[in-house]
């Protein structure tokens, strides 16, 4: 019979150090962003929870709702290095990627290469769906491969990596949506809303005086390649597995598993992937919430999420009012998605 190694004690010692430094984070982050960001809890745990995964995300919400402002105090708490692109009609590949220009050097004319923008630790793309197919297209090779390719020459990405694409929900005049092919490659579609009055009247108030304060870096780059390294050891039970991907699989209109109203409401379901990133971001909810296991309820706290973006409404749901996040709240209350043991 094939032996198995134990972990080293050294090894083990390094998981619970970063498994105890994550059920920390949350509470320090918390209070770093507090400083800047008033409410939007929800939203600032499910960015937190694709950073330490190590996915993407895209950000829905109306103008002023402080999405650059939280991306960018995020990035400064894990000190990471934080570029801004502003998605226009007539940006090019080239003005994200890089592009190669020619300059004199001791050996004399050559061809070199100049990173652009994307070649950073956390990449804002604002409105990134005002700017055509083929400038979109650029970043999918960066999102999948952590790489990009000028004139057949691979260029490799700082580690970490994460895109934070935000769009505008208000006006979609002249606006490109994005392809199914690169919505499935964000783990979440974060929603940010409309501050309740108290907290709206606090942003107002400290935004309108001369108070301020400065965000605190509390990590590392390291410290994040830890956490994603850690994270994907925690323990799932088979049974939230196998509820996960039927959870998913209910969505698939046409199919064996779907959900009787799936071929109603729905021209197209989520894929594997979004399984995937259901169970790992529950895993690192799990953590955050200073457990070493996942719960069913880390599974239905992401499914909105992981799932906003990959379902394609038909026409039917729209005329009936039907939202995709009724949708998501049908599935969920399937027999095939119910609550397990914990």
């Amino acid at each position: 019979m094939e032996q198995f190694p134990y972990p080293s004690t050294s090894q083990t010692n390094f998981e619970e150090r970063v498994v105890e430094q994550i059920a920390s984070a949350r509470n320090s982050i918390h209070r770093q962003l507090a400083k800047v960001i008033v409410g939007q809890q929800d939203v600032i745990e499910q960015i937190l929870i694709a950073i330490m995964g190590g996915g993407h995300c895209l950000i829905t919400g109306a103008p002023g709702l402080a999405k650059t402002l939280l991306v960018k105090s995020i990035s400064q708490i894990f000190h990471l290095k934080f570029q801004r692109v502003q998605f226009t009609p007539d940006l090019m590949p080239a003005d994200i990627t890089g592009t190669e220009i020619l300059s004199e050097t001791e050996a004399g004319r050559k061809m070199t290469f100049i990173p652009g923008p994307i070649f950073a630790n956390m990449v804002l793309a604002d409105e990134i769906n005002r700017t055509p197919p083929k400038t979109q297209a650029a970043l999918l090779e960066a999102m999948q491969e952590h790489q990009v390719t000028a004139a057949g020459v691979r260029h490799s990405l700082p580690d970490p990596f994460f895109v934070l694409a935000t769009q505008n929900p208000v006006e979609m005049e002249g606006t490109y949506p994005l392809p199914e092919a690169q919505l499935d490659r964000f783990m979440f579609n974060v929603i940010i809303d409309y501050l309740p009055e108290d907290d709206e009247m606090k942003v107002v108030k400290n935004t309108t005086s001369n108070a301020s304060e400065t965000i605190e870096a509390i990590f590392t780059g390291q410290d994040v390649l830890n956490f994603q390294k850690v994270v994907r050891t925690v323990p799932v039970s088979d049974e939230i597995l196998r509820r996960t991907v039927r959870l998913v699989a209910a969505s698939r209109p046409g199919r064996p598993q779907s959900a009787p109203f799936a071929a109603d409401w729905l021209n197209w379901g989520a894929g594997t992937r979004a399984a995937q990133n259901m169970i790992l971001g529950a895993k690192v909810r799990a953590l955050l919430h200073d457990r070493t296991h996942v719960l069913w309820d880390d599974v239905v706290a992401l499914a909105k999420p992981v799932l906003r973006h990959r379902l394609l409404v038909n026409y039917r749901a729209e005329a009936e009012g039907i939202t995709v996040e009724a949708i998501i709240d049908r599935l969920l209350a399937e027999p095939s998605a119910g609550t397990p043991a914990k």
